[in-house]
């Protein structure tokens, strides 16, 4: 059965570009409206994709009168990128690389950090505040709730208290010991109830505001066909306050992401897993929090990682070849992934966090082409398919184009569709080429409900 595709009747559409400046413009895949609505927030890496890290700016623009501010200017050779922005507060965080970059401390996956910054959007003038999110401490015994290496796509919780990352390890990364575990992408949270400080026993050592862990465990090499991972990545909170448990007790801190497994044949498959972090996350388990010079930092006390998805039996086994981060509803019940169909379409796909079993969403005659996220109460999806943002009913998976087809050249950008706070429109990236060279500009559409507003 194919879901209902409605065809395009460009009248209905309401989509306006809001950024024209002649250089090139990325959007994190989710995160990129401020609290009220009104700001859309970006960075100005060169390439389309965002591949390169090499912009120097933290911009936001103004949704209904286009004026561009420049909230923060990276200095001393750094560059910045990656920003997403609290849902209750005017604060953002973002990748930061380092400052006079190196020989031996270039950008790298290990070698960048979370950097937070409160607007004072109250006060005009006066300056931002700006602080490091995670500390690290690159020489041993290290420090519990500091790191030793980098952190990457910050998104900041439901409550604006804690920030996931995915995060790789510098001791690991450079280490001569043959014997030494090996350096894997993991999942890791910042608590910001109380900063970490560090000995400057290294020019690279810093502190942080927030107590920061790893919560995903990989290892070397995973026994074929279990649910061990080797690699972590591509992390959504559970929910916007957790999700309910089927005791009706309430887990209150989880995060879904992608892990690697190797099935019994020997091959690397992307499953989809769950992990319930627990509220106090210093206290250590069987292995330090920070790590040791041949060992990676280990999640704490009470954290449970859990596999939802077995797809190594499917025809096209594993998650989606489309890159995206899964995402939960805000209710926690349901955590959205894409994976394809036997026909070979990526599909939408639904799955419990508590219930065994996934429900295949979409049976669109077109493949879902991006990134995607839930609407404010739950009950539609944003995302691209055939060449159009549209929205998928959570329910039936009927699919509602917002944006009419358009030359495959200036189509929408697969990196992120994201709604604002109120549902009632999503932000996107499409290729503008009236400017020299080809480069990424904002656009917004009007979702349904937003059409419902204004009638």
């Amino acid at each position: 059965m194919m879901t209902t595709f409605l065809p395009a009747d460009s009248h209905r559409f309401h989509e306006r570009q809001i950024t024209f400046a002649p250089t090139n413009h990325l959007l994190t895949n989710l995160g990129v409206w401020s609290h009220d609505g009104n700001w859309i927030y970006y960075d100005v890496r060169s390439d389309a994709a965002g591949s390169l890290f090499d912009g120097t700016r933290i911009e936001r623009v103004n949704v209904e009168s286009g004026d561009v501010e420049v909230v923060y200017q990276a200095q001393h050779g750094a560059c910045v990128g990656v920003v997403t922005a609290s849902p209750c507060e005017d604060k953002i965080v973002f990748i930061h690389g380092p400052e006079n970059p190196s020989d031996d401390w270039a950008y790298a996956a290990w070698h960048r950090r979370g950097v937070t910054l409160e607007l004072q959007s109250r006060n005009p003038g006066t300056p931002h505040s700006v602080a490091n999110l995670d500390a690290r401490d690159l020489v041993p015994p290290y420090t519990a709730g500091a790191l030793r290496g980098g952190t990457h796509v910050h998104v900041i919780s439901g409550d604006g208290r804690w920030i996931s990352f995915t995060y790789e390890d510098h001791v690991l990364a450079t280490s001569a010991d043959a014997n030494a575990q090996q350096n894997q992408r993991n999942v890791g949270v910042s608590v910001t109830d109380s900063a970490v400080l560090v000995p400057a026993t290294h020019p690279r050592n810093h502190a942080g505001e927030a107590f920061s862990v790893l919560v995903t465990k990989t290892v070397d090499r995973p026994n074929p066909g279990s649910d061990e991972i080797l690699r972590a990545y591509s992390d959504a909170w559970v929910g916007s306050n957790g999700y309910v448990r089927s005791d009706r007790s309430r887990q209150t801190r989880a995060l879904a992401f992608i892990g690697d497994v190797v099935t019994q044949s020997g091959d690397v498959v992307p499953e989809l897993f769950v992990v319930d972090v627990p509220d106090d996350v210093t206290v250590a388990g069987d292995a330090p929090l920070c790590g040791t010079a041949s060992t990676r930092p280990e999640p704490p006390r009470g954290t449970v990682q859990r596999r939802l998805t077995h797809t190594a039996e499917r025809k096209h086994p594993g998650l989606g070849n489309v890159r995206h981060w899964p995402r939960s509803s805000p209710d926690g019940s349901k955590i959205a992934f894409l994976m394809r169909d036997d026909a070979g379409l990526t599909q939408l796909w639904l799955a419990s966090p508590i219930e065994p079993g996934i429900r295949q969403l979409t049976h669109n005659e077109f493949s879902i082409e991006s990134a995607f996220t839930f609407r404010c109460d739950g009950l539609a999806i944003a995302c691209v398919v055939g060449g159009c943002v549209c929205e998928v009913d959570v329910c039936n998976g009927k699919t509602t184009p917002l944006t009419s087809p358009t030359d495959p050249a200036i189509k929408p950008r697969p990196e992120a569709v994201v709604y604002s706070p109120d549902g009632t429109r999503v932000a996107y990236l499409r290729p503008d080429m009236s400017v020299a060279g080809t480069t990424n500009q904002v656009f917004v559409a009007e979702t349904q409900w937003g059409r419902e507003n204004e009638r």
